[in-house]
């Protein structure tokens, strides 16, 4: 096939002369098996849109249907879907390939964790009772379990490794870290109780700092400031995109910063 003029919305499309069908030739368009197959965006404003979600522009959609990007809220959104969707198989590709460990002899790695529950809707009736509409369907209160990798200069590693976890329990963190930090590592923490005489027993060391006395320790130096600067990250980007409105959406949001 070669790549020809046509009368259609991509303005080209793929045609054969050596085949035909029903005395017509063979023609296939350029978004053929690709994810703008079945959409109705020209290119153009698709390439539009891929530039902001890639670049980290803010994603309103007022702004992009002002921009005529798409004229629907709804068609935005599935827009979106179908990036997070290629960004998620990317990383299970990834993980399954090489893995996604953090530490080693030449990093230690510092975790924490921070609740990212959708906010309540603003109105008197929460000002005044403290309830309210609670967006998305989200059951509990979750939380966002985080590990970074830092290596001996201060240098963090590019990307955190986040994972939404139910509770802060033992049985809900611990097995995270095993799984994801190198044996023989040196791990930072605060004082929570689920780390304790756990981490040393699977072969880590262990050094924790007391929040409510300091934010570094006086005697071992350990301090938690490099996970709490990216958790500022983390949270602007999930927010920019109203990633937290749901507990799915809030986990492929996780993977994309991944």
């Amino acid at each position: 096939m070669k790549l020809k003029e046509s009368v259609c919305v991509d303005n080209y499309a793929w045609v054969c002369k050596s085949h035909n069908y029903r005395r017509r030739k063979l023609k296939r368009s350029i978004r053929h098996k690709s994810i703008f197959s079945k959409s109705k965006v020209s290119l153009f404003n698709w390439m539009r849109f891929v530039y902001r979600f890639a670049q980290g522009l803010h994603l309103r959609q007022v702004d992009m249907i002002n921009d005529d990007i798409s004229g629907s809220s709804a068609t935005l959104s599935k827009m979106a879907q179908k990036l997070r969707d290629v960004c998620t198989t990317a990383m299970d590709r990834y993980q399954q390939a090489r893995g996604q460990y953090i530490g080693g002899c030449q990093q230690f790695v510092t975790v924490d964790k921070s609740h990212s529950r959708h906010k309540r809707k603003a109105s008197t009736i929460i000002k005044i009772y403290g309830r309210g509409r609670m967006a998305g369907g989200w059951k509990r209160k979750k939380w966002v379990f985080g590990m970074l990798g830092v290596n001996r200069r201060g240098r963090r590693h590019a990307k955190p490794v986040l994972r939404l976890v139910e509770r802060r329990r033992r049985r809900d963190l611990v097995p995270l870290i095993a799984h994801h930090v190198k044996v023989g590592s040196t791990v930072i923490s605060d004082e929570w109780r689920a780390y304790r005489n756990a981490l040393p027993q699977l072969g880590y060391s262990h050094f924790t700092v007391n929040h409510s006395v300091s934010y570094v320790d006086a005697q071992t130096g350990a301090h938690t400031q490099h996970i709490e600067r990216a958790w500022r990250t983390v949270k602007e980007n999930v927010w920019r995109l109203r990633g937290n409105r749901t507990e799915e959406l809030l986990v492929d949001h996780l993977r994309v910063i991944e």
